[in-house]
């Protein structure tokens, strides 16, 4: 009597041999065509200090070299394949939600000729795979907080902005929120226990200082404590400042 192989086995052996050669072509099309690496652990494999932002940061005099490396293995700054740096959102437990892709000019000021994207959008699009659940951010920097418990704890909108300070100022903690309106309570939770102080960027109405003020008073309620908004730039820039809408980092350099 001849012994057939089980219909399981068959299918079993079909599919994972399937499934080894459909990897094989991802990884073959990805090499050529994705802007990120997909083998390996994702944060791990773009860590890099060669992406046109840290480059551009070392040359422009924000940073020395030395000081540069620290905040690329501080903030885990990735590198995209086109040059482009990863700011990577990972939170206090390690979970990385995204990385924000963004690009520099030689000055150290963004390509505003190159838009920001996200990692999640960038692997979405090339796998031609929907994302079918909303994707959730963090702070910029959220990781580091476990480092120091005494450390008053600095948030600013521009991630440039954390890395550079971060060297520039290291008796805070330096975190960003990546956007303006990206200041909200869920965002600020996590430092419920935590002395926070905001730097907002500054204009020529205050618009944003007031924003951030009135954001940072409506958290107070749900993180327990006061949150303090420094009036720096109000105070202290001058009216062509305002008018270039500069923030910390532009403000110490430029004084």
């Amino acid at each position: 009597m001849i012994q057939r192989p089980r219909l399981k086995q068959q299918i079993g052996f079909s599919f994972r041999r399937f499934h080894e050669q459909y990897r094989r072509e991802q990884e073959e099309r990805a090499a050529h065509h994705l802007i990120l690496h997909t083998d390996g652990h994702l944060v791990d494999r773009h860590v890099s200090h060669q992406s046109q932002f840290c480059r551009a940061c070392v040359a422009a005099g924000y940073l020395t070299w030395s000081q540069m490396q620290r905040a690329v293995r501080r903030y885990r700054l990735g590198m995209s394949r086109d040059g482009g740096v990863i700011f990577w959102q990972i939170d206090m437990l390690r979970q990385v939600y995204d990385g924000k892709i963004m690009y520099y000019r030689q000055d150290c000021h963004r390509d505003h000729h190159h838009q920001p994207t996200w990692v999640s959008a960038v692997l979405s699009q090339f796998y031609e795979c929907p994302l079918e659940i909303p994707v959730t951010h963090c702070l910029f920097g959220l990781h580091l907080l476990d480092e120091d418990q005494q450390k008053v704890v600095a948030v600013v909108e521009a991630e440039k902005t954390a890395v550079i300070m971060s060297e520039v100022c290291p008796q805070y903690l330096w975190l960003a929120t990546g956007g303006l309106s990206c200041l909200t309570e869920s965002a600020l939770f996590p430092l419920r226990r935590r002395r926070i102080m905001l730097f907002p960027d500054t204009d020529p109405t205050g618009k944003t200082y007031n924003e951030w003020y009135h954001r940072a008073k409506k958290a107070e309620w749900l993180l327990g404590h006061p949150v303090t908004v420094s009036p720096l730039l109000e105070r202290q820039a001058t009216p062509d400042q305002k008018k270039r809408k500069i923030d910390l980092v532009d403000y110490v350099f430029e004084k």
